[in-house]
């Protein structure tokens, strides 16, 4: 078995839209985000869940009360059980809804980032949902599972 799949026309799969796909005995989610395709395994690292069946939301943060900025080339799959936030081009989960309320001092600094790139105020969360290749040959979508990355925690210490 090769692990390569075609999984469809890539002018079927329309900008912000998705197929679920059942390749190599797995069901990978196949994203379009700005024209350029993305896959994921169909499982929430976090509890199993169906995660490729949850909504894509764009990027939002406020920097000040009463300010919003909107950022529409953030593509983020919300998890339908939890509703934790995973990066549809790279996998990475922003939130840890483990997180508790509590007080702490702040201060006005810099842009943080992560990774070299701004974060936006989203914190890396503790997960890495597993991702999978995909690309376009003659105007057909492919998976390669040869590929496919595990699916990691990236918190230290959890």
């Amino acid at each position: 078995m090769s692990g390569r799949y075609v999984v469809g026309r890539a002018a079927d799969i329309p900008d912000g839209g998705r197929v679920l796909v059942e390749v190599g005995g797995r069901q990978v989610g196949v994203f379009n985000v700005g024209g350029s395709f993305y896959g994921l395994i169909n499982r929430c690292p976090h509890k199993g869940a169906e995660m490729c069946k949850g909504n894509v939301v764009a990027g939002l943060t406020s920097p000040r009360p009463g300010e919003f900025d909107y950022d529409e080339d953030t593509a983020l799959l919300m998890c339908p059980w939890h509703g934790w936030e995973f990066d549809v081009r790279t996998g990475r989960s922003w939130f840890d809804p483990r997180t508790r309320l509590r007080t702490y001092d702040v201060e006005v600094t810099g842009a943080d980032q992560v990774d070299g790139v701004p974060h936006a105020g989203r914190v890396p969360g503790p997960y890495t949902a597993e991702t999978v290749e995909v690309g376009v040959e003659d105007e057909y979508v492919v998976v390669d599972l040869r590929k496919a990355r595990k699916a990691a925690k990236t918190g230290e210490g959890r």
